[in-house]
């Protein structure tokens, strides 16, 4: 393996946290031996141009360093490829790193584990969710929580967390369940009136909402779950399980284990790993193995 490591960097991450935390990141790496060349791009296409470039010359690995989204941007470079992904996470949500137990917020400590990893090779071969030409590594949401998202993203000024929970008090107000058409592993298509639908790879979104709490990002399948049509009175009693993922048990909830999932509904916007992938319908597959991961 080449010396030679690229810092994927994203500069606003978590209020400019991503600029920050690249130094320290670079500096642990450094420290153990590594050449490091940083990478950072205009705009998003331009980075993803650059990153592609990066591992296509070779490098070692592609270090995100940032949040969720640009990890998701990492993820379009690396898919298929030997390169492994390391995460240096200080975004606001954080979601892939959470699910991996890597570390949050410590870019020190976060650039020592990838270099150890590196020389140790501690690699993880993990699945990655596509729609269409986009992979996912997290989750990709529709219904209520795509609304959520939709409205979190436009609430600049709350932190994290709180920001969602905002968001999600705000769309309790307006929410209705839509029909939805699900059809999974290509079986028999079903009319159902539901909340949500989310497609789960890794566990969580939003910054820790263990949506698909028992997620497995080595099993070949989704997670998919299902929280079906209710009352806000309800809706507002589950939604706050999901951070502890206690949410499944709960009689409106069920969760289904398939490699490919169907998805349509009228108005309904879908996400994956925190970014808008579009309009439904959608059709997402599990790709078993299709990225490497730096662990601990």
């Amino acid at each position: 393996m080449t010396s030679e490591i690229t810092l994927f960097v994203n500069p606003t991450a978590g209020s400019g946290r991503g600029a920050r935390a690249a130094q320290p990141a670079a500096s642990a790496l450094r420290d153990a031996g590594f050449s490091v060349r940083t990478v950072l791009g205009e705009n998003a296409d331009d980075a993803l141009r650059r990153a592609r470039e990066a591992v296509a010359g070779g490098t070692g690995a592609l270090i995100a360093v940032g949040g969720d989204g640009l990890v998701a941007l990492a993820l379009q470079a690396l898919a298929g490829t030997r390169t492994p992904l390391g995460v240096v996470a200080v975004g606001t949500g954080n979601d892939f790193a959470r699910t991996l137990g890597l570390p949050v917020g410590d870019p020190a400590v976060a650039g020592r584990l990838a270099a150890d990893a590196l020389k140790r090779e501690r690699i993880r071969t993990l699945d990655l969710g596509r729609a269409g030409d986009r992979w996912f590594g997290t989750v990709l949401a529709s219904g209520f929580d795509s609304r959520v998202n939709d409205r979190g993203n436009r609430m600049r000024w709350a932190p994290g967390r709180f920001r969602y929970d905002l968001a999600i008090l705000a769309e309790l107000a307006t929410f209705r369940p839509v029909p939805y058409r699900i059809r999974l592993d290509g079986g028999e298509e079903r009319e159902i009136e539901a909340t949500l639908v989310a497609v789960g790879n890794g566990t969580s979104y939003g910054g820790g909402m263990r949506i698909c709490a028992d997620a497995a990002m080595d099993d070949g399948l989704f997670d998919v779950t299902v929280v079906g049509a209710c009352s806000r009175t309800t809706l507002l009693k589950v939604f706050p399980r999901v951070y502890r993922g206690t949410h499944l048990s709960h009689p409106a909830v069920t969760v289904h284990r398939a490699a490919s999932v169907e998805l349509a509904a009228p108005g309904t916007t879908a996400y994956a790993d925190g970014e808008p992938l579009g309009a439904l319908p959608v059709r997402a597959v599990c790709v078993p193995g299709a990225v490497r991961v730096l662990t601990g």
